[in-house]
Order: structure tokens, then sequence, then C-alpha cells
């Protein structure tokens, strides 16, 4: 088809026309210079220009016009071959040759679903479990095979050790399902995961923190709870945790001679952590502190505060005979801090 855009010339003389490139021609006024020839059937197109061949002038573009049509029936060809053999033009999906074909899965009951999980379970293949419980919820949403997967699926991960998962899936239940009998027991299993994970004093008290949290909201909201009692065990265990680690930094400052430091740390535990068994020790870690200041009231309050509550402890009789050891006996102070936290914590326990 000739672009109608073009303008057509013809009767234009020019030397050796190929099917395409750039040759010496002759222009109308004479005028020779490089050309861009390029033929068709009907013609050539010179400089983006039509020329139309007539019979007059066939014998001068005969080989024109011999590799024009050899040209053309090349093309055909391959183009003959590529329809012919269409099967080829998939051998070069550059994308490999995976094939994808739709087939209908036969339909796999909820309960064969739980059971297999059981089964993984029975096997200690927790993760295998964890996954198996894991496609209830996505193949049955929104039913009791959804809810009680996403229990088993906490419950396998717990099993199995990977408490992180076990966290997840188990703060998620609670979530999704804030009113279930199930839901004591996921927060539970919430809590358990972060319990176990507590590392020893010397390193980041992140998980006692978490698993206090946890067992004191189930505590609350669940008082009646199975796992009441033993969550009642585990925060008292968490909160002795986190006090160890406060008595930890402050003997490291109090072995420095940094004493406001290492009272701050034992004033923070007779303060958040005074039912725990470092309180005994921190009251006299402030005597120390204290006498190291010279703020002589502060350690005598102290010390009979200390003696008070522990009357025959080692922690008592060290604190009096440092006392003796400067001329000064344990004597309560009404304007100290430590008489108004301890008159307080009395009231609460009374």
């Amino acid at each position: 088809m000739v672009n109608q855009n073009l303008p057509a010339r013809t009767g234009f003389a020019f030397r050796r026309a190929t099917c395409g490139g750039l040759r010496e021609g002759i222009g109308l006024k004479g005028a020779r210079g490089p050309e861009w020839w390029s033929c068709t059937a009907a013609g050539c197109i010179k400089n983006g220009w039509f020329s139309v061949f007539h019979s007059t002038r066939t014998s001068s573009v005969t080989p024109s016009t011999t590799a024009c049509s050899t040209l053309r029936l090349v093309a055909a060809a391959v183009l003959s071959l590529g329809l012919a053999g269409c099967e080829s033009i998939s051998n070069l999906n550059p994308f490999g040759g995976e094939k994808y074909e739709t087939r209908l899965l036969p339909d796999v009951s909820g309960d064969q679903v739980y059971d297999q999980g059981l089964a993984r379970l029975q096997r200690r293949d927790y993760p295998g479990a964890a996954t198996k419980f894991e496609e209830l919820e996505k193949q049955f949403p929104f039913t009791q095979y959804s809810r009680r997967g996403l229990v088993m699926v906490a419950y396998s991960n717990y099993e199995g050790g990977r408490y992180d998962e076990a966290a997840i899936a188990a703060r998620r239940y609670v979530s999704l399902y804030p009113s279930t009998d199930d839901t004591p027991y996921m927060m539970y299993i919430a809590a358990m995961s972060q319990y176990n994970q507590i590392p020893d004093i010397t390193r980041d008290q992140e998980k006692s923190q978490n698993a206090l949290r946890l067992f004191q909201e189930l505590i609350d909201k669940y008082p009646k709870s199975e796992y009441t009692e033993d969550a009642k065990y585990k925060v008292q265990v968490a909160r002795d945790q986190l006090a160890g680690k406060e008595m930890s930094v402050g003997r490291f400052y109090l072995g420095r001679r940094n004493y406001n430091g290492a009272i701050n740390r034992f004033r923070g535990v007779l303060s958040n952590y005074q039912t725990t068994r470092h309180t005994e020790e921190a009251l006299y870690r402030l005597v120390e502190a204290y006498l190291g200041l010279g703020i002589a009231h502060e350690a005598q309050t102290a010390a009979a505060v200390l003696g008070h509550n522990f009357p025959d402890g080692q922690w008592y009789k060290d604190a009096y005979a440092r006392l003796q050891g400067q001329g000064l006996q344990p004597q309560n102070h009404p304007g100290s801090w430590l008489t108004g936290i301890f008159r307080r914590a009395t009231a609460s326990a009374g």
C-alpha cells in the first residue's frame, strides 16, 4: 500500500537502484549526491519521495525489481514456516516451558484436615501440625473449624518451642474471639510464651515485663479461670526477676560509689517489687548508700524498717553493726520516703 501522504513523482532517472541503501543518483536538476532508495512492487521511495515504475523504463530497473522480488519471496517463505510451525514459538518463551492447567481437587472436610493435624502432633511434627491447622482457617473461614484451628496453631507452635509464633496466634485468637471458653487458655498460652523466654538478670528483661503484663491481664479478666492460680505464681516469679535486675544494676553502681544511681535502683525495688525476696537486701543496701553519702537519718530509717520487717535476718544484723560503727542506732524518721512507702504497704495489706 502506498502512503497517501507522500506526493507521487514519476519519470525519475536513477542508477543502480536496489531494494534499500545509499546510492548515487541524478536529481531533477541534474544534481548528484547520496540518496536513499527503498523499492516495493509499485516503485521505489527516494529520500521520502515515491517514484512509479513505467513499462517504458522497465529495462533500467530490472536488477532492482529482481532483487526486491527475491527478498519478498524469502520473507514470505519465513512467514509461512512460522505460521506452519506455531508450536515452535512456545519454545522461545523466556520464562520457561512450565504450563498451568486447571484441575478440580477432591473436597476435603474440616474433620479430615483437623485429624491430619492431630496425626502430625502425635508424631511430634509440630511445624507440620501448625501448618495443617492453619489450613482450617483458610479453607473454612468464619466457622468452628477456623476458630478451633487457630487454637491448635497456637498450641502446636508452643509445644514445638516456637514461642513467638505461638504468642502471635494466641493474641490473634483473643482479638477475634474475646468471649469464648478458649479465650482464657489462649491468654495463658500467650503469657507462657513470654515466660518461657525470660533470660537471666544480666540481660534485657522485656520478656519478663511482657509475661507479667499478660498474666496480670488474665487474672484481672478471668479471676475464676482454671489458669488463674498458676498465673498468680508466675506473676510473682516475673516480678522477682525484674527486681533482681534492678538489684544487679544497683550493686554495680554501689561498687563504683555512684551512690545516687544505686539509691534510685534500690528505691525502685521497694516501690515496685516490695513483695519479692529482694526487699530485705535492698533495705540493707540503702543503709550502705546513705552512709556513703553521709545522710545519716535516711540510713537510720532504712535500718529501722529492715529491723521491723526482718528482725532475725542477717541483713539486719549487718546493718545494725554498720550503724554502730559510726555511733548510730536504727531510728525511724517520719519524714523519710521509706516510712511513707511501708505505711502504704501496711495499709494495703490490712
